[in-house]
């Protein structure tokens, strides 16, 4: 079992299976708040859902509404069950705060890949 350490945005406890992005992700317009999935075309994970996903990506891109994206998705049970980034900005951190989605950045996500089943507890990532 291979072990991860970063950074803590938003504290928590949770397991789930690693859904990947080598790109930025814009919640803003990109995601839809209604379904969870993926709706920027020409993204890899367009149509992809990263509902009760680990979302792991590198950092976020587009509008500060992205904060108010990920509230609405939680809301409706369609956010990610955690977030990993190489580097949480404003925008990620203030809406994973608000949603109380576990949040960790400063991660090497290479040692990540989509499908990976991870458990995350406070500042350690294990890949289970």
């Amino acid at each position: 079992m291979d072990q991860l350490n970063g950074r803590v945005i938003y504290p928590g406890n949770v397991s789930g299976r690693v859904l990947k992005s080598e790109l930025p992700i814009g919640f803003f317009g990109h995601v839809d708040d209604e379904t969870g999935k993926i709706k920027e075309k020409g993204h890899p994970l367009y149509g992809n859902c990263i509902s009760n996903t680990i979302l792991v990506f590198p950092y976020a891109k587009g509008s500060t509404v992205g904060s108010y994206i990920l509230y609405s998705l939680k809301k409706k049970n369609l956010a990610p069950a955690a977030l990993v980034l190489e580097q949480c900005e404003i925008i990620v951190a203030v809406g994973a705060i608000i949603s109380e989605i576990p949040t960790l950045d400063d991660v090497n996500i290479s040692a990540l890949h989509s499908g990976d089943n991870v458990h995350i507890s406070g500042e350690v990532i294990r890949i289970e």
